[in-house]
């Protein structure tokens, strides 16, 4: 069973629909080591075998009736807890979805069942997704598989955790502000932002509707490729889905990146940065550069500001989307003498204190006197953000950054500082902002941490950093590290 879980998504594809595999055996293999080691990591809030093994049954019966396998055939895909899955508990890691079960899949649950993908369980994150760590959640924290004291970042910090530790091939998680890139960072391994639109958000538990996008974690940049081939294309239940030919990423990742013209913004290599993500950055340009890339540095100087702009965008959008939680339709209902009583009883009890910070800076953003002040000019400078890109990317087919100006930090280390919690997305919010593609992947390690490097690309430049990643991968082995997860906490 241990070689099983060592196989990367498409070797087990490959497997299962040549019938050397069953789908149960490889969905089994990985069960065993979840329910094995993650008591100690906690990747998941929620593991689910007995669904896993009716759907990997559900596929091999598919296979022994001529059906062709699917991209996924057999391969277990772990689920943030923020994504809606039909007859499994949703619970966005927050006490105010108790006993709230989906009566309906996402469309990504569905275009990767229909692909012979088996979702088996849900991963941790920061409640409601809105934090940098998976310290937020209602249930405790996820642990970084390199350092257990270690935070695995967030928000989709489960999912990075599950496939750093092989307790899943791939993992889907969702990026609101680099919530995919982040952790995929702190753990070592590919996660990848797409371009707004590119992948439905139907079922997708919202948080700011106009930052949120769902998005793929793999070890290897075809794996990543693999499933968003399998999540990306139009959706017409979700009305920002774009309706537009979506390419082959798979074949991408085979092509190589000779005469590819990348820059590096000089605003996300300054004070703030530590000195092993530099230097293991520097190397990484360096091997670049060796593949056939001209690298130049470039600037996005209202990069200053995208900060400050997304801590005003995003809570604001999150006030509006979490009104609907008021203890009266699905999830946590405290009972008190009124209807007002029983809504503030119930959020207070349901909500944790990181959301409803945010609520608070949202709704006073938006209220009156305030909105032109706040709101408004966030939006307009998210305006200025998008354009410096469209500048830049005029002369440039990509950029790279540090995904994070740090390695993992300590678990409790900054769950006081929020505003030093925050200055963790600097790197990573501005794509979410100009709604252009980002990917993480690892490129080193500091302080026995892995440090990640950053893609980004114009809109629908998927391909292309997943180009850039499988080049990069083809002659380095960071991405083939494994931590040890032997030792205790």
């Amino acid at each position: 069973m241990s070689g099983i879980t060592d196989l990367t998504a498409s070797e087990l594809a490959a497997k299962v629909g040549s019938g050397e595999l069953s789908a149960r055996e490889s969905v089994q293999a990985f069960l065993e080591r979840a329910q094995r080691l993650d008591g100690e990591l906690h990747a998941f809030n929620l593991l689910a075998p007995e669904y896993a093994l009716a759907t990997a049954d559900a596929v091999d019966r598919r296979l022994a009736a001529g059906e062709k396998p699917g991209l996924l055939a057999g391969v277990p895909v772990a689920i943030k807890d923020n994504i809606c899955t039909k007859g499994l508990a949703t619970t966005c890691s927050s006490k105010i979805l108790e006993g709230f079960v989906p009566p309906y899949n996402a469309a990504v649950i569905e275009r990767i069942l229909a692909a012979g993908g088996v979702p088996f369980g849900k991963t941790n994150l920061d409640e409601f997704a809105m934090g940098s760590s998976t310290e937020n959640s209602a249930f405790g924290p996820s642990h970084n598989p390199w350092n257990k004291r270690s935070v695995p970042g967030g928000s989709s910090g489960g999912s990075a955790v599950a496939v750093a530790a092989r307790l899943a091939p791939l993992a889907v998680g969702s990026d609101t502000g680099g919530s995919v890139r982040l952790p995929a960072a702190f753990c070592g391994v590919i996660g990848l932002k797409p371009t707004y639109g590119a992948v439905s958000r139907y079922g997708l538990i919202a948080f700011a509707s106009s930052l949120d996008q769902i998005g793929p974690i793999a070890r290897e940049a075809f794996d990543a490729a693999l499933l968003l081939k399998v999540l990306a294309g139009h959706d017409e239940r979700d009305s920002t889905s774009v309706p537009r030919p979506y390419e082959d990423y798979t074949a991408q990742t085979s092509r190589g990146i000779k005469g590819m013209r990348l820059g590096l913004p000089r605003e996300y290599f300054g004070e703030g940065i530590d000195p092993g993500v530099s230097e293991s950055i520097s190397a990484a340009v360096e091997v670049l550069r060796s593949l056939g890339a001209q690298v130049e540095e470039v600037s996005l100087p209202i990069t200053e500001y995208a900060l400050a702009t997304y801590y005003l965008i995003a809570p604001a959008e999150a006030s509006s989307n979490l009104a609907r939680y008021d203890g009266v339709r699905y999830g946590l209902r405290v009972e008190a003498e009124d209807s007002a009583a029983m809504f503030m009883a119930t959020r207070a009890r349901g909500f944790g204190a990181e959301v409803k910070r945010r609520i608070m800076i949202g709704t006073y953003a938006l209220s009156a006197g305030y909105y032109d002040a706040y709101y408004k000019r966030a939006q307009q400078v998210r305006t200025l953000i998008r354009r410096d890109f469209e500048r830049v990317f005029a002369d440039c087919d990509a950029l790279v950054t540090p995904t994070a100006p740090s390695v993992a930090f300590g678990l409790g280390e900054r769950a006081e500082d929020p505003l030093r919690m925050y200055m963790t997305d600097v790197c990573t919010v501005t794509a979410n902002l100009a709604g252009i593609p980002g990917l993480s992947l690892p490129c080193g390690f500091s302080d026995g941490l892995p440090v990640g490097m950053q893609f980004l690309g114009p809109a629908f430049a998927e391909g292309t950093l997943l180009k850039m990643a499988a080049a990069y991968q083809r002659v380095t082995d960071w991405h083939q590290k494994t931590p040890d997860l032997t030792f205790d906490l």
